[in-house]
């Protein structure tokens, strides 16, 4: 194989920004499918007893999260207690929490994965070419996120890199992602992406689960393909199309006044 020069690695790099790359995720590749689940670790604190005595105590950051999760009576509390909550190492690298976007009380909430590097810069969940998808793919059933949609993440939090986020990530974000539901009260939850569908689901294979209804979080359940995957692959438009008409019939067929 012919060695590769300056002028072949240039020609390269200008191939892929064309094609829509902009982060560098590493120079060996990594078997996603190979890595083990993890459980969150347990977090070692340090207690102080009344008498003086010092002792290491460990803590179950699911539990801690459930609590916090639970103690937020609206949603600008849960979106303070995510501020607030120190055990999840993604915060450490990301420059902005990202928690919602739309109107909350809107009948569909649509739940995507992990911010990428827009909206980790913005703060705000779908900017950006997916951003801009996913308002037009919205515009064209008669939604926006202005009005009638609100939008919430799995992971608020970009994960270095834009690596997909770890199963031991996804647990401890899970009490806030119930709570978060839950304050939102919509009627229908739009589950995009691999992330969003294995919170919600316990399932991986968008592309399988797509086509039709679930229920997650007593919830009817309709997941679909993240509009960053369709930048990539035009091709599953088509499929994203009928799920967009499948989403404007279910609202049609429960209408509670006008949408």
């Amino acid at each position: 194989m012919e060695q590769m020069n300056w002028h072949m690695a240039r020609a390269a790099l200008e191939w892929q920004a064309e094609l829509g790359a902009v982060d560098a995720i590493g120079d060996v590749p990594i078997d996603r499918y190979g890595v083990p689940a993890e459980k969150p670790k347990p977090v070692v604190t340090t207690v102080v007893s009344a008498l003086g005595i010092t002792a290491a105590v460990a803590l179950d950051p699911v539990a801690i999260a459930a609590n916090s999760a639970a103690a937020a009576q609206d949603l600008a509390g849960l979106k303070q207690a995510l501020q607030d909550f120190p055990h999840c190492e993604l915060q450490r690298g990301a420059r902005n929490l990202v928690f919602s976007d739309g109107i909350p009380g809107a009948r569909v909430m649509i739940l995507g994965e992990a911010p990428g590097r827009e909206e980790d810069l913005h703060g705000l969940p779908f900017v950006g070419p997916a951003g801009l998808l996913l308002d037009k793919m919205l515009a064209a059933i008669g939604l926006n996120r202005a009005e009638n949609v609100y939008i919430g993440t799995v992971i608020p939090w970009r994960p270095p890199q834009n690596r997909e986020p770890k199963a031991e990530e996804i647990a401890m974000m899970m009490p806030f992602v119930r709570r978060h539901v839950a304050l939102a009260a919509p009627d229908v939850l739009i589950c995009m992406g691999n992330t969003s569908c294995s919170a919600i689901l316990d399932k991986r294979g968008v592309n399988k689960l797509r086509g039709q209804w679930h229920e997650g979080l007593g919830l009817p359940v309709l997941p679909m393909v993240h509009p960053s995957n369709l930048l990539r692959q035009p091709a599953g438009k088509k499929q994203a199309w009928q799920d967009l008409l499948a989403l404007k019939a279910w609202l049609r067929e429960y209408a509670v006044g006008e949408l």
